[in-house]
């Protein structure tokens, strides 16, 4: 299934929530967020995922 930026797959990451396209947590961002790094660490470190992804994924969080 595909959620906008988001796709759970039982065949990708166990069915774990990732972003579109790579094999990238969600939960690693907010992971990142939330300890303290700022979004642009987490696009440096993994670069599959886009900035527009990240900050819509942020964005649907938010809600």
């Amino acid at each position: 299934m595909k959620y906008g930026e988001i796709s759970i797959d039982p065949e990708v990451m166990s069915g774990a929530a990732v972003f579109a396209g790579t094999r990238v947590l969600v939960q690693t961002l907010f992971d990142y967020i939330e300890g303290g790094d700022d979004l642009a660490e987490f696009l440096d470190d993994f670069p599959s995922v886009s900035k527009e992804s990240a900050l819509a994924v942020l964005e649907m969080a938010s809600y």
